[in-house]
């Protein structure tokens, strides 16, 4: 909106970007200089976006890297010239804050792939300012929303259209069969948009307006973003992914379906668990043969759908040991929270990587090849208290584990959820002002969070902004409990601990192991679940 429009070298708009006199005109030369504008819209300071002289595409996916842990009083003039030692810089997005400050981290799109790969290597801990050491990553660029709440009779297409209606840009939607009952869906879609700033505006729409698809309110946030794995890595990969597979297929029969296409001896291993297996080949070429030749073939029934299994590299993702112990999907029904689990692993790559399957059910049990971390060992803390028909249930103690082989933080690390005793609705106490009472004025920030009252999202947010970790980004996940009520978990990202050196950082993902019916308790819970991790709350 124009009321919210600043811009260097705009006539029309004088308003300054820096209240320091110094700082702006140190802004106007650099843009005098590059003939780039500068405009400050929507809490973000965008230099750039296209460039001067700029006549080609938008850059693509693999441009974008993402800059933390920057001093707050820095800005483009001393940014620019950094960031330009790898490259051309097509846009750079300042986050800000309404004092003027940035907010501590700034996401760069270059014109080529290999200049956000160069910025990857040589830009991570630069020292920008004495002291003060920058945390370079490679940024996702997200088009993809989760939505929940579909009823799970309709179909792709009706989804599709159902979308359209409600929101501008969308492309596609993905929807998964499901496990038990290949004409339902899973009560959840994955929309597809067209580029990431619409699915912004789609998802900010959305959890504003909350709209009913077909009589159902649905419940809207960022996807889980898809794996990127890089292309020399992929022209490697000699394993397919199979899904969409019934439950009674055996891994007997996916075998004889691939093995009748290839010469004998050409699959080493195959493995199937619950809808979705691993064929693993003895080449690349006969790999590629079965993907061409059976991606939409029938199989008791159902098509398969036949990928190359993308593997995420191990010692920048997390690190992974095989599972002691691993139970059965088989018998189990599971909390479904929609994402990439890593499922099997090839022993024939030098460095050692990991298969993300497609988006499956993360369960409480661990699938093949997934793996614990023995590193991490199973506190007891407690859970925050939800509200269920007007009755605070204040769970028991809780085991956090990692489980499925992601640590804790990234989805599927669920556990068990211990029952709880129900007590009356609890209300806010109140006291008069009596005449005698003596009011002295007091300093907030001498307060402890106890006193303040605070919710666990307000510390947390403080916590990031006094850290410049950035704002904790909430995704929404759904799963059906067991009486077919819907239940919602919020996953958070702290984008400033993804840019950390691996062997130091905490984990930037961090997942509850709570699931609750309302959205508002279920980011309390979420919120509550990051400051225990950082073992803040008290601080």
């Amino acid at each position: 909106s124009q009321a919210n429009h600043k811009s260097v070298n705009d006539s029309s708009n004088p308003e300054p970007l820096c209240i320091n006199p110094a700082k702006e005109a140190a802004l106007h030369a650099l843009c005098q200089k590059t003939g780039y504008t500068i405009k400050q819209e929507n809490g973000q300071r965008k230099y750039g976006g296209p460039p001067p002289h700029w006549n080609d595409a938008i850059p693509g996916k693999g441009c974008e890297v993402f800059v933390g842990k920057l001093p707050r009083d820095l800005y483009e003039d001393e940014l620019v010239p950094v960031l330009e030692r790898c490259g051309r810089i097509y846009e750079l997005r300042l986050m800000m804050d309404f004092n003027g400050n940035n907010r501590g981290f700034a996401f760069v799109k270059y014109c080529a792939c290999s200049e956000a790969r160069a910025a990857l290597k040589d830009l991570n801990n630069f020292e920008i300012r004495k002291g003060r050491l920058l945390g370079v990553c490679k940024s996702v660029d997200n088009c993809r929303l989760f939505v929940g709440g579909i009823p799970k009779t309709k179909q792709k297409d009706e989804i599709l259209i159902e979308m359209k209606k409600v929101t501008e840009g969308v492309v596609n939607v993905i929807v998964y069969p499901s496990a038990a009952d290949k004409q339902k869906n899973r009560g959840f879609a994955f929309v597809e948009y067209q580029d990431h700033h619409t699915a912004a505006m789609a998802r900010r729409k959305l959890m504003h307006t909350r709209p009913q698809i077909w009589g159902h309110p649905i419940a809207v946030d960022w996807a889980e973003p898809e794996v990127e794995v890089d292309e020399d890595v992929m022209a490697t990969v000699k394993i397919l992914y199979v899904r969409n597979l019934m439950l009674n297929t055996t891994e007997e029969q996916l075998e004889a379906e691939f093995s009748a296409l290839v010469p004998a001896g050409s699959i080493e291993r195959v493995k199937k668990i619950r809808d979705y297996g691993f064929v693993h080949f003895n080449t690349r070429e006969n790999a590629i043969t079965c993907l061409k030749k059976l991606n939409g073939k029938l199989l008791d029934g159902s098509p398969m759908e036949v990928s190359l299994a993308k593997p995420v590299d191990r010692e920048t993702y997390v690190r992974y040991t095989r599972a002691a112990n691993r139970v059965p999907l088989d018998s189990q029904e599971p909390l479904a929270i929609p994402g990439f689990v890593p499922a099997t692993y090839d022993p024939s790559f030098k460095v050692v990587f990991l298969y993300a399957g497609g988006p499956i059910y993360y369960t409480t049990g661990v699938p093949y090849g997934a793996a614990t971390i023995p590193t991490l060992t199973a506190t007891p803390r407690f859970a925050m208290p939800s509200i269920r028909g007007g009755v605070t249930q204040v769970p028991g103690m809780v085991t956090q584990i990692g489980a499925a082989g992601v640590p804790l933080g990234i989805p599927g690390a669920t556990t068990g959820i211990s029952g709880g005793q129900g007590r009356g609705p609890v209300q806010p106490e109140k006291y008069d002002l009596l005449p005698d009472m003596v009011l002295t004025p007091t300093n907030p920030l001498s307060l402890k969070p106890s006193q303040l009252q605070k919710s666990p999202i307000q510390l947390l947010e403080e916590y990031c902004m006094k850290m410049s970790l950035g704002n904790p980004e909430y995704k929404l996940h759904s799963a059906e409990g067991q009486n077919g009520r819907q239940l919602f978990l919020y996953r958070v990202d702290i984008p400033g601990f993804s840019s950390q050196s691996v062997s130091a950082k905490p984990s930037s993902q961090f997942t509850p192991t709570k699931l609750c019916i309302s959205l508002d308790v279920a980011k309390e819970i979420a919120a509550s679940h990051v400051l225990e991790n950082l073992s803040i709350a008290d601080d």
